[in-house]
């Protein structure tokens, strides 16, 4: 399973983006191997429509779940439509470590309906 956080650096240390499409970077990390890389967010130069483009990036990774503070309507909408189940965090999280292991012990809240 593969999960997509929004991150404001490239590090499992980083501190967590709590804006989904214009956040600065992505963390891609791989529940079963527990690999992960860091990827730039190629939607935060955008204007418009950073949500929606920020989605594309995901669909194109073939991630399962992405974590963040807050979708928009409209990225709420491409992920919803592409199957990529959304979960939200807080700012108690300091870094994306602790994102990671809040999710394998299910303490995180799945997005249920458009925020």
């Amino acid at each position: 399973m593969l999960l997509m956080i929004t991150s404001e650096g490239k590090t499992l240390g980083s501190k967590p983006c709590l804006q989904f499409g214009r956040s600065p970077f992505f963390i891609r990390y791989d529940v079963s191997t527990e690999s992960w890389q860091a990827l730039g967010n190629e939607a935060l130069s955008q204007t418009h429509g950073a949500g929606v483009a920020a989605s594309q990036s995901l669909i194109n990774q073939g991630v399962s779940i992405a974590i963040s503070g807050k979708f928009g309507p409209n990225a709420f909408q491409a992920l919803s439509t592409a199957g990529i189940e959304m979960v939200t965090i807080d700012p108690s999280f300091q870094t994306v470590q602790d994102v990671i292991e809040a999710y394998k012990n299910n303490k995180l809240t799945k997005v249920s309906s458009e925020k």
